[in-house]
């Protein structure tokens, strides 16, 4: 609940200066505000589907969850063009009609996650009793899931910052916006992966099973890597059709040059998302942060800075600023293997 005060809140009286630090465009400007306000002001429906989401998937129930996200997904899709465009009795609402579309999906997605919560998860008590705070619990929660907090605010600060360093060339801006909806679709495998994986592991962890603990560790990475290579090979066979698909325009070859470059960071990208979710599972929260704050603020915005400067310079194309995501995703990379090597010592081997 706070949480939704606090997005209610900024829906109201911060997005207009949130927008308008991003662009000068008066056009982008109003479709933007209209758009965020919305899924500000109605985002309990992504808030308590989150938490429904993380309940289902504690007690092995990830199927559920699954469920959940598809329908709100199915949903969004079929209203999209409903509300935007007008069809039927619905009238034409364009940007404002694709977030109602959207904060509907969500609510959607919340209401049947509530109803599989209340059904299936019998391990927890939905009586009044249970909804009162205990200080002890709360701590234990956040000892474990202020990590996670965090790395999800990091990302919505990277896409900001890199907003900032590419406000001096908005078609670069514009190409960036739509490549970061294709990454996520990529990625977004890997987090499903993870989430599935994380629990798995958690629970093996918990029975003090070596073999599990590593068959988990194993085999996630394993399908992270398969997956991440297909998304690779997809969106590097096929740049202009997504180019097409999201309309770029006249930032199509800035779409097309950073699809090519930046996509080769999503095997390495795979890869660190699964290391955050074997890091929880283990007790490892610190890690997990420590990785998320190297992909996404440590490493790229200053390395993304610098190459702006050779950018506006004249000294180089924006390709360069597109090379920052693949080096940044490497070198943390290389730092999770190290964590994942120290925590497979520390809390895995001496296990039965």
């Amino acid at each position: 609940m706070i949480i939704y005060v606090v997005c209610l809140l900024f829906g109201i009286f911060g997005v207009k200066a949130y927008i308008s630090s991003q662009t000068v465009d008066a056009e982008v400007l109003e479709m933007g505000v209209s758009y965020l306000r919305i899924c500000c002001v109605i985002s309990f429906g992504i808030i308590f589907f989150s938490l429904f989401e993380k309940l289902l998937q504690a007690t092995g129930r990830s199927l559920y969850s699954t469920i959940g996200q598809v329908v709100g997904a199915v949903v969004n899709i079929i209203l999209d063009p409903i509300m935007i465009y007008g069809i039927g009795p619905c009238p034409e609402m364009g940007v404002k009609g694709a977030a109602y579309a959207t904060v509907i999906g969500q609510v959607a997605s919340a209401v049947l996650l509530l109803i599989f919560h209340m059904k299936l998860n019998r391990e927890f008590g939905h009586g009044p009793k249970y909804m009162k705070p205990n200080a002890g619990v709360i701590k234990e929660i956040y000892a474990i899931g202020l990590p996670a907090i965090i790395a999800q605010a990091l990302m919505s600060i990277m896409v900001y910052v890199m907003n900032l360093i590419l406000k001096f060339n908005p078609s670069a801006q514009t190409a960036y916006g739509l490549f970061y909806k294709v990454q996520q679709f990529v990625l977004f495998l890997a987090f499903g992966l993870r989430d599935a994986i994380t629990p798995i592991i958690a629970f093996a962890y918990g029975m003090r099973s070596k073999k599990r603990i590593q068959d988990g560790i194993k085999y996630g990475l394993i399908y992270t890597v398969i997956l991440m290579i297909l998304g690779i090979v997809i969106t590097e066979i096929f740049p202009g059709g997504f180019a097409t698909l999201f309309n770029a325009g006249p930032s199509r070859g800035y779409f097309i040059g950073a699809m090519r470059i930046i996509s080769v960071s999503f095997l390495f990208a795979g890869i660190n998302i699964a290391y955050q979710g074997i890091y929880q599972a283990l007790n490892s929260g610190i890690q997990s942060l420590v990785i998320s704050l190297l992909r996404q603020f440590v490493i790229i915005l200053p390395l993304a800075g610098i190459f702006s400067i050779f950018v506006r310079n004249g000294q180089a194309g924006v390709s360069l600023i597109w090379w920052a995501f693949p080096i940044t995703e490497l070198a943390a990379c290389l730092v999770g293997y190290g964590f994942l090597k120290k925590i497979r010592t520390n809390k895995v081997e001496h296990l039965e």
